[in-house]
């Protein structure tokens, strides 16, 4: 145990660490682990590697992920926020460079290989985006002559055409979701309310007509008809496991879905452990959001509270999106179960994205002792 008399970086991060959020994100990560197990042995053995070849590559990102994610969360305000530029920056520079040299995979540019890793940009950029963004929407609130919202806008602009270039509409959604609500957070006049709604809706159209995928997908939601296997096996995964599921690996359904360990796993999920299994991740995932939200509410500072909001949102979002394309509530899209599906980059990234919601919601007496008394003074609160 680390004494509370101690003093030094480790003491003083074991003792201001929000740990329930800590806790919560390590069992997400160690639920993803068991669940690799019973949901990648089949994709493995369609493509002819070992069983357990996902298993290993999961296992393989486990601890960088997590020493990510704890050395993120050592980080001051000021420190995320200049690590939150530094990687949005790199992140936008790649998300142009895929676009030439990226793998294409199911019709969309989203991978760039390094050093023969597959990364994802996009994944990165998210967590920056929100911090960059919060701190934008805090500057233009303490100082209203800066035009903080206006540069948030026209980042979103870039981001969202980067996503649509792609294209990846579930992300740039997704987005879109995130920094919607940051921007009402920030006090969105009603007006920009109704341009924006008007600017989504004329999106979504747009996307319909122009993007064949992206109208097969929704019609094949609305109708029923063309190749809905994936989503309609996923289903029955889903009913056959019942309450208390069908047992570990004992799961039949699974072996023929073909993204079982990315999109799908939580159909597997429901499967082997049920319906009350999957009911509990769903309850992990809304005390993220409802914690985070509740620090947001607490904190003074605009910058933690729009950027802890945010980042809470977009987890809370992407797992909504994951969960209800399995149950058939959406339309079938690609995007992962945060710290539960398989792969690299979305762990690495939502460990980044962790990391961030740890450092800002840490407890500093001292800090918030100032921030308080100039309350009280009727003093503006100093950026951090």
């Amino acid at each position: 145990m680390v004494s509370r008399a101690e003093r030094g970086p480790v003491a003083d991060w074991f003792w201001t660490i929000d740990r329930f959020f800590l806790a919560t994100f390590i069992l997400l990560m160690g639920v993803g682990f068991m669940l690799s197990f019973a949901a990648s042995p089949p994709v493995a053995e369609r493509l002819g590697l070992d069983s357990f070849h996902f298993v290993k590559r999961h296992a393989l990102f486990l601890l960088p992920s997590l020493a990510v994610m704890v050395g993120i969360s050592f980080l001051s305000p000021r420190q995320v926020r200049r690590a939150a530029i530094i990687l949005l920056g790199v992140s936008l520079g790649m998300m142009v460079l895929v676009l030439f040299v990226g793998q294409e995979v199911k019709g969309s540019l989203r991978w760039i290989s390094i050093a023969g890793i597959s990364i994802q940009p996009s994944e990165f950029m998210k967590p920056a985006f929100v911090v960059v963004c919060a701190w934008l929407f805090s500057e233009h609130a303490r100082q209203p002559e800066i035009p903080g919202n206006l540069f948030a806008i026209l980042l979103f602009g870039i981001v969202g055409a980067l996503l649509v270039a792609q294209p990846d509409l579930g992300q740039t959604i997704l987005t879109t979701a995130v920094w919607g609500g940051m921007f009402f957070m920030a006090g969105m006049p009603w007006l920009w309310i109704i341009v924006l709604a008007g600017a989504a809706v004329g999106g979504f159209f747009v996307a319909y007509t122009m993007l064949p995928h992206v109208a097969g997908r929704i019609d094949r939601f609305l109708t029923g008809e063309g190749d809905t296997f994936q989503v309609d096996t996923a289903r029955e995964a889903i009913i056959r496991g019942d309450w208390f599921g069908r047992g570990p690996g004992e799961g039949v359904v699974k072996r023929i879905i073909p993204d079982s360990h990315t999109d799908f796993v939580f159909s597997v999920a429901a499967e082997e452990f049920g319906i009350v299994f999957c009911m509990a991740i769903v309850l992990i995932f809304s005390f993220l959001v409802m914690r985070g939200l509740s620090h947001a509410f607490r904190e003074r500072n605009d910058f933690n509270r729009f950027a802890v909001a945010g980042l809470v949102l977009q987890l809370g979002i992407q797992s909504m999106i994951n969960i209800g394309v399995n149950l058939e509530l959406l339309p079938a899209k690609g995007m992962t179960l945060p710290l539960i599906s398989y792969g690299g980059s979305s762990m690495v990234a939502i460990c980044v994205t962790a990391g961030f919601i740890l450092a800002l919601t840490r407890h500093r007496p001292e800090k918030r002792a100032v921030e308080r008394s100039l309350f009280r003074s009727g003093v503006g609160l100093p950026a951090e």
